[in-house]
C-alpha cells in the first residue's frame, strides 16, 4: 500500500515554518480545555481548577496574540489609549506575506495558516458548547464564571485577528493596486501620455 505525500496546506505539524510555534500554540489552546474538562479527575479542589484554568487560558491569550499570530500568518494587534482624551482604539499590523521577489518578504506557509484559523475559531466555538452544557446540566454557577472568562478571552482574540485578517487584506489589495501594474498605474500611464502627446 502506497503511502500519500504530505502536501502543503495539510494538516500536518511537520509542514509547518515555524513547528515549535505551531506546537506550543496548540498546546496552549487545547490545555485549558483539557484541564477544565479532566482538572476534577486529578483533584477535588475546585479553587486549584479554576486558577490553573485561568493561568492556561492567559497563557493561551498572550502567546496568541503576541507570538503565534506574528509568527504563523504574520499578524499582531493592540489596543491604544489616548491619554488626553480616555479613548481606546484598536491598532492592527500584517506583514506582508505574499512571497514576492520585491518585498522580500517570506510566503504565508499553508499549513501554517491552516491551523491558526481552524484552532482560532474551534476554541470559542467548545467554550460555547461547554457553557451550554453547564446551563443545562445546572452545574455550580461559579463552573459557569470560569467559562464566561474563557469566552471573553477567546472571543477577543478571534474578533482581533478576523479584524486584522481584514483590514491586511484590504490594505494589500489597495497596495497592490497601486504598486504592481494595477488600476492607478494605468490611469496614471494614461493621463501622463495625454499630457506629452500633445
Amino acid at each position: 500500500m502506497e503511502r500519500s505525500q504530505a502536501r502543503t496546506g495539510d494538516l500536518s505539524w511537520r509542514l509547518s515554518s515555524h513547528p515549535i510555534t505551531l506546537l506550543f500554540f496548540l498546546g496552549f489552546r487545547i490545555s485549558s480545555l483539557l484541564f477544565y474538562l479532566l482538572g476534577s479527575l486529578f483533584t477535588s479542589n475546585f479553587i486549584l481548577v479554576f486558577i490553573i484554568t485561568i493561568l492556561l487560558l492567559a497563557a493561551d491569550f498572550y502567546y496568541l496574540k503576541n507570538i503565534a499570530g506574528r509568527r504563523l500568518v504574520g499578524l499582531r494587534w493592540w489596543n491604544e489609549v489616548d491619554p488626553a482624551s480616555g479613548d481606546s482604539h484598536w491598532v492592527f499590523e500584517s506583514q506582508d506575506r505574499s512571497g514576492s521577489a520585491e518585498s522580500g518578504a517570506p510566503s504565508q506557509n499553508a499549513t501554517d495558516k491552516r491551523f491558526f484559523w481552524l484552532a482560532l475559531y474551534a476554541q470559542p466555538a467548545l467554550w460555547v458548547v461547554l457553557a451550554i452544557v453547564s446551563v443545562v446540566r445546572l452545574l455550580n454557577p461559579i463552573w459557569l464564571s470560569l467559562i464566561v472568562i474563557a469566552l471573553i478571552l477567546t472571543i477577543t482574540n478571534t474578533l482581533a485577528f478576523s479584524r486584522c485578517d481584514k483590514f491586511s487584506q484590504a490594505s494589500s489589495l489597495a497596495s497592490s493596486a497601486m504598486y504592481s501594474g494595477g488600476m492607478a498605474k494605468s490611469l496614471a500611464g494614461g493621463l501622463f501620455s495625454r499630457l506629452f502627446k500633445g
